[in-house]
Formats: C-alpha cells, structure tokens, sequence
C-alpha cells in the first residue's frame, strides 16, 4: 500500500524541514527523487544523504518565483529520471509579519507568486504527461494558517487557503485523467522558516496550551502524509486538505 517503487518524486523546498523529510520519506518508500531549492550547494547534501542509504536522488535548483527555473526543474528532472509521478510543492516564502494594514503591494505579490502561482505553474508543466499516462498525484503543502484567521500572519493564511482551492479545482478538472491532487497543511512544525513562532518562549506555549497534544511537530511528522497520498493508499483521494496540527485546529 506504501510501496513507491519504480515512480519519481520532484519535492521543491526540499532542502531542509519539512521538504527534507518528505523527500527522505518518499525515498525510503522507494522513490527516486528530485531534491529543489534556491541554491544547488545546499540540495547536494540532502541528496548525498539519501544516495548513501541506497536510494536515488538528484539535486536540481529552483527559485519557485521565475517560472524559468520552474520549467527548467522539470526539464531536467525529466532528463534524469525519465518521467515524473509524484510533484510535491513545498516550497514557499512568508516576506511580511505582522497587521494586513502594513501590508506593501511588494510583499503582496511575492507571496502570492510563490505560495500559489508557482504552484500552478509547475501543476501544469507535469500534467500533460501524468494525464497522457492517466497516472500523477500532485500534493501541495499548505496551513492550517489558511483555515483560520489570524492577525499576524495575513497574506501568508490567504496564500495557504488559495492552495486549498487550487487543488481543489484542479482535482476536478484532472480527476478524469486519474490525476489526484490534495493539499498537507501541518499546524506549527519545528523548521527554520516557522523559527520566529517556535522560538518565542510566549508564542509557543500559547500554541502548545491549545493543542491536544500539548507540543509542537517535527517535520518527519508531516512527511508521512506525502507517501500515503503518493502511493496506491491514496489512489482514491483528490481535492482534500489533510490537517497535521496535533489537533490545534479542533480545541
């Protein structure tokens, strides 16, 4: 049921937390995979890491907001492995913190590129092949920023709850190809890029006190969630946002 033997796996933001672990999930499933971020220098190591397990895996760059690099990502990773089955949108940027009143149209529309436009981009460049298979899932990484409001964290929750309906839409529209699209959103994960909200002595023991199970997640605590969608498990499930948040969300 969990077996990905045999398929390619192209996880963007895949150098470090959460990216990583599903890209190290993914590969001890049985995938080949393609790891991406911004910078090739810190994708080899993560790359080197699971070729020393036994595993496949390639290192490509990405800079998700230049749809240049998006094009290139499946290019070549198409030029290394053949194909794609499985694309994992992880990676994502979060430029402003704080009231939407404070809120540059700069900021704006950076994370709308790259939290959701990016997304689209790289959607569309895997499913003419996926579908002339009639075989692909596509899993995009959103929040539980994007289920609630917040006052803080603005355009990054709208940017997360834009993801829910992209897969959503593109679930119905390529669900007739046998293309399965479903949205992780974990609730607050110890990685670099939530470090400013872990961090916070304050801030954390606030988000402990109102999750069942009283702490914060690990990012190998997310990563089992993209081999269930990617293998045979998940054959059945398409425009659905799985919630990893410790049970944050239902207290």
């Amino acid at each position: 049921m969990f077996d990905l033997t045999g398929k390619v796996a192209v996880i963007t933001g895949s150098s470090r937390g959460i990216g990583r672990a599903m890209a190290e999930a993914l590969a001890d499933a049985g995938a080949k995979v393609v790891v991406s971020s911004r910078k090739l220098d810190a994708c080899e190591p993560v790359a080197a890491a699971i070729r020393e397990k036994g595993r496949e895996a390639a290192a490509i760059p990405c800079h998700i907001g230049r749809r240049e690099d998006c094009e290139n990502l499946i290019k070549a990773s198409r030029e290394k492995f053949g194909k794609i089955d499985v694309l994992v949108c992880n990676a994502a940027v979060n430029p402003y913190y704080g009231p939407m009143t404070g809120l540059t149209d700069e900021a704006f529309d950076k994370t709308m590129s790259s939290n959701v436009r990016s997304n689209l981009w790289l959607a569309n460049l895997v499913q003419p092949e996926m579908a002339a298979r009639r075989d692909g899932v596509i899993i995009i990484v959103s929040s539980i920023g994007g289920l609630k409001g917040t006052d803080v964290l603005g355009i990054y929750a709208i940017s997360k709850a834009a993801d829910m309906q992209l897969a959503r839409n593109l679930a119905v529209e390529w669900g007739p190809h046998n293309i399965r699209v479903n949205c992780i959103a974990p609730g607050l994960v110890r990685t670099d890029f939530a470090r400013a909200l872990w961090e916070d002595p304050q801030m954390r023991r606030e988000s402990e006190s109102r999750t069942p199970l009283g702490r914060i997640g690990e990012p190998d605590e997310i990563a089992g969630a993209a081999v269930f969608l990617a293998a045979r498990s998940g054959n059945w499930i398409t425009g659905q946002t799985m919630v990893i948040d410790g049970g944050r969300t239902i207290a």
